[in-house]
């Protein structure tokens, strides 16, 4: 098999996706966080493409996607879940799987909520739905919300941009942060540092407050729509710890936890553990549907 790297217009933007694995196997929609894109599927899709068919979306301001400023578009959660929604359906994905890790959470549970006809099964890899998930790390951001205005507080805010964090967010909580390749940091600081972007990323942080909001409405999906999930979570993270891995169990029966050694970005020091139990979880929960 063979990564085709493409793009589809979507509400008259460039979205960056790659595409790989057969349309005949089960889709599998990978949806990425921040501060990164598609890129950091580039490995798992190698492993899981004679499998399944993989769509990786890059969303707009990140990655090869359109970077459209803050007056072109409104960077919210709910308008990159619709852009996502979009770019589904004009993909015809009319059934697939979700993985969700950061920000693709907010996206991908807004998709699932709004179509649960299309969800087969779940993967969150730090990806989070419940309060209790939110570790310390998020007080700054949760300080901008009530004082956006205010410089001191900004400027911490706009320190998560900055190269040192963006590494920081690839090394910390691994065993070996000399075998994660600086490729990664570089890739995504190349994206923040493209003028237009802070501006960006300040508005998603301030969105950010809203899918708090939407945490009992994805519940409620969880509880009446039960899709199996699968929680393979780097328990060192230090923005979603791991009680909001364990929360998951509360409200869906088919869960399977697993909490990872390791950090924000499990793939890039657990790969073959993670793509080890998406196949093993996706092999026994697909069964009836291929």
């Amino acid at each position: 098999m063979t990564v085709k790297y493409r793009f589809a217009k979507v509400k008259g933007l460039n979205i960056f996706y790659r595409e790989a694995g057969s349309r005949e196997n089960p889709t599998l929609l990978l949806l990425h966080g921040f501060p990164s894109s598609s890129h950091m599927f580039r490995n798992l899709i190698r492993e899981l493409e004679n499998e399944y068919h993989l769509i990786a979306p890059d969303y707009p301001g990140f990655g090869n996607s359109d970077q459209p400023s803050i007056s072109e578009f409104t960077y919210t959660f709910d308008n990159l879940a619709d852009l996502i929604n979009d770019f589904v359906e004009q993909l015809n994905l009319n059934s697939y799987s979700l993985y969700v890790h950061d920000y693709g959470a907010p996206v991908g549970f807004r998709l699932a909520s709004r179509h649960p006809e299309r969800i087969q099964a779940i993967i969150s890899q730090n990806g989070n739905a419940y309060e209790e998930g939110l570790e310390p790390a998020w007080d700054p951001i949760r300080a901008f919300w009530i004082h956006p205005e205010d410089r001191t507080i900004r400027e911490k805010v706009l320190l998560l941009l900055t190269p040192e964090l963006t590494k920081y967010q690839y090394v910390n909580g691994t065993r070996n942060p000399e075998e994660i390749s600086p490729d990664t940091w570089n890739m995504d600081q190349m994206t923040l540092d493209r003028p237009g972007n802070a501006d960006i990323q300040l508005a998603l942080f301030y969105d950010y407050q809203n899918n708090l909001k939407q945490y009992p409405l994805w519940h409620d999906y969880f509880k009446a729509f039960q899709p199996p999930m699968l929680v393979a979570w780097g328990r060192n993270d230090i923005f979603f710890g791991p009680a909001g891995a364990l929360a998951y169990q509360r409200d869906l029966q088919d869960t399977e936890v697993h909490l990872l050694n390791t950090g924000h970005f499990p793939l890039e020091e657990e790969l073959e553990l993670s793509v080890s139990l998406i196949q093993n979880f996706l092999a026994k929960r697909l069964v009836n549907s291929l």
